[in-house]
């Protein structure tokens, strides 16, 4: 279903209006046919926190992006809200950084300690109970035949969305954009860690199909095992095999079609920034030497939508930004700025196949 926005008094030439929400457009949310989800929860993250203020962020930085877009045309036609932040996910945040934390700074060692088993415990309650209020949210959306769009956060974050989604979509596929492989066995204890999201998606859901992972540069020897252990669920185009097919200046776009055609009809995109080369997010979680260009970056984007298949939904992840460090005001990043002109393009490219 395509729902077009009415368009006759905006001008989409103009400066943005802040108080018109996200990218300045004022969408009607009955109308709109895309709908961003901001969950910001971040208290698995096992480096450095920060991705629970990523929303904000992006929605701030999302008013400098220009509406006229030359890969995906205009996507703000199809009218983009962004939601109110279920109060329930800034309360599981609340309930489950500290705790986390303490946890993290152990190792993930907690047996014997009763304290930490019991910090441990609420934070995998936490990490469950996020899953349904994000799993109940994108099903509402997907029956109305919207798009949805989780806007992290830590990578924990759209496992129920993805849920969703395999649900409303047997077979579904998934796009990765990631530095890491993120199939860790409950990474420090944490069932829900951002560290083990595709390793929950593959094990844990039914109607899973076929998974393409792309950026993948930082891994475990278990992670390298089950890759290796399951090629009839998982392809992974390791950074360095991309990095050496660009450097001989060979054509890239036969290495994304054949990684593309992998995948099945369906597909849901799950984007964490820190696949990019780290230049064009310095602040992320955990960022990682390497990595995808911006413009190779939208090589796959644009592949992708010319390649028959249906984006039902995706995630944008692990934006992050540090003002008490950098000095910036909230939203002013170099981070939540590529982070908005990013999820404008996810949002295009989606809005593309549909």
């Amino acid at each position: 279903m395509h729902l077009p926005m009415r368009t006759e008094s905006f001008d989409p030439n103009a400066a943005a209006d802040p108080d018109a929400g996200l990218f300045g457009l004022g969408s009607d949310p009955e109308q709109a046919a895309v709908h961003v989800i901001p969950v910001g929860f971040d208290a698995t993250t096992s480096f450095r926190p920060g991705a629970a203020a990523g929303p904000e962020a992006v929605a701030t930085a999302s008013l400098q992006v220009d509406l006229f877009d030359r890969l995906f045309g205009a996507p703000w036609r199809s009218g983009i809200v962004m939601r109110e932040a279920d109060p329930r996910v800034a309360a599981l945040q609340a309930a489950a950084f500290e705790p986390a934390r303490r946890v993290i700074a152990a190792g993930g060692v907690v047996e014997g300690n009763a304290a930490l088993e019991a910090d441990l415990a609420g934070v995998n309650e936490a990490g469950a109970e996020l899953n349904r209020v994000v799993h109940a949210h994108t099903a509402a959306l997907l029956a109305e035949g919207r798009l949805p769009v989780i806007l992290g956060g830590d990578h924990a974050v759209p496992f129920g969305a993805i849920g969703a989604a395999a649900r409303a979509h047997p077979g579904l596929g998934i796009l990765h954009f990631d530095a890491h492989a993120d199939l860790r066995l409950a990474y420090e204890g944490f069932e829900w860690s951002h560290a083990s999201i595709l390793r929950n998606v593959v094990e844990h859901l039914d109607g899973i199909g076929h998974v393409v992972q792309v950026g993948v540069r930082d891994l475990c020897d278990e992670e390298a095992e089950w890759i290796g252990a399951h090629p009839e669920r998982i392809t992974t185009l390791f950074d360095d095999r991309w990095a050496a097919t660009r450097m001989s200046g060979a054509d890239l776009r036969p290495v994304v079609d054949e990684h593309l055609a992998r995948l099945p009809e369906h597909v849901w995109i799950t984007f964490d920034v820190d696949g990019l080369d780290p230049s064009l997010c310095p602040q992320t979680g955990t960022p990682v030497p390497g990595g995808l260009s911006w413009n190779e970056t939208m090589l796959w984007l644009v592949r992708l939508a010319a390649a028959g298949k249906k984006v039902v939904g995706c995630d944008l992840v692990e934006v992050a930004e540090h003002p008490e460090v950098t000095g910036e005001a909230p939203g002013a990043s170099w981070d939540a700025n590529v982070g908005a002109r990013l999820l404008y393009r996810l949002i295009g490219c989606a809005l593309s196949t549909r």
